[in-house]
């Protein structure tokens, strides 16, 4: 898989350390990524749920061993995403697949996190794995002002029964002074085939787009983060067409969607891959007002795939996949059958 080329961002960064001895403008960056956990599950049994098919509880041994280490690789991970450019972990980091709240508490105590002091967002969904989004934030740099998780009601084409799935969660807040709002999901599966799981997408995009429309009601000029495993690609009708995305920022109307991940698929590039096939199921997109040229608040800069070597399975059946944690009923010591994407942020802080 190609790597993501960073000239201009290695520029950029550049153009910042020298600022001082040269009275060039000073830039500050900060990280905002996604990651798909992959069945981060506890090795309890949860009798309110159906956790017991998770891959940590088919397990027959070692299930605090094998979570412990599980633990452990998320929070390599998420302390890596971007900290070879901004020198720091991600500010804000939407994810998807965790069990509950307390799997979430224990990655951010990792000792490899733990330093950054990582908040929490997180609301039990319907889902009947139990399977929920939630979002992380350092609290020195964001202070969230409103919280709230909104219901997908989808139900089966044939029995009409409703089918329990994931909340999308919004979360409004401060970054370091400047408003912005962020989006989490994890829209429903491809389970059944693309045709026929399609509507279940479509309803999801639906409810996201409403969520930012009511967010633009209020304020026209909204710096709205969409974030998520959504599986879908940033082709398919449920972005394109109900979203209305545009891959050029150039061409992003008001109250436009960009999203940059869909010139990255057109290239070949993905997150997540089945059959020899890769899939860019992940992607952070941006409202229009977070791609104007006066720097005075945060802007959009640049996005990512987060692909780093070490993520990438070397041998077997994945090779050349993201390296995943669970495999043929065992655990394999990886992370997860996606890679993570982000974008990054910069505001203009003096001269």
């Amino acid at each position: 898989m190609r790597k993501i080329k960073l000239y201009f961002l290695t520029f950029i960064l550049f153009f910042i350390v020298q600022a001082n001895a040269q009275g060039k403008k000073i830039y500050k960056i900060h990280t905002i990524a996604f990651y798909n956990l992959e069945n981060l599950f506890d090795p309890v049994d949860d009798p309110t749920k159906f956790d017991e098919a998770s891959p940590i509880m088919e397990l027959n041994t070692n299930r605090e061993e094998v979570y412990k280490k599980k633990v452990k690789n998320m929070a390599r991970v998420l302390a890596d995403i971007g900290k070879e450019d901004t020198n720091n972990s991600p500010a804000v980091i939407g994810v998807c697949e965790v069990e509950n709240r307390q799997v979430l508490e224990d990655v951010v105590n990792d000792t490899l996190l733990r330093s950054k002091d990582y908040g929490i967002v997180h609301y039990h969904s319907p889902d009947v794995r139990g399977i929920d989004v939630a979002l992380l934030y350092q609290k020195k740099l964001f202070t969230p002002i409103s919280t709230s998780s909104h219901e997908l009601k989808i139900f089966d084409g044939q029995t009409r029964k409703r089918k329990y799935t994931r909340d999308q969660l919004l979360v409004s807040g401060e970054l370091e002074g400047d408003l912005i709002h962020l989006i989490v999901n994890h829209w429903p599966s491809r389970s059944g085939g693309e045709a026929k799981s399609r509507p279940k997408r479509i309803a999801a995009a639906k409810l996201t787009k409403h969520l930012v429309d009511s967010l633009q009601v209020i304020d026209p000029y909204a710096k709205i983060f969409v974030m998520g495993d959504l599986n879908d690609d940033p082709i398919n009708k449920s972005v394109k067409d109900v979203l209305k995305t545009q891959k050029n920022k150039e061409k992003v109307v008001f109250k436009g969607i960009y999203n940059p991940y869909e010139n990255y698929f057109k290239n070949g590039l993905g997150t997540t891959a089945f059959r020899d096939a890769w899939s860019l199921f992940d992607q952070i997109m941006v409202t229009k007002p977070l791609l104007e040229k006066n720097y005075s608040s945060f802007q959009f800069y640049k996005a990512g795939i987060y692909n780093k070597n070490y993520l990438i399975d070397k041998s077997g059946t994945y090779k050349g996949y993201p390296k995943r944690s669970f495999s043929n009923g065992g655990f394999t010591d990886g992370f997860s059958d996606h890679f993570p994407v982000y974008v990054y942020i910069i505001k203009e802080v003096g001269n």
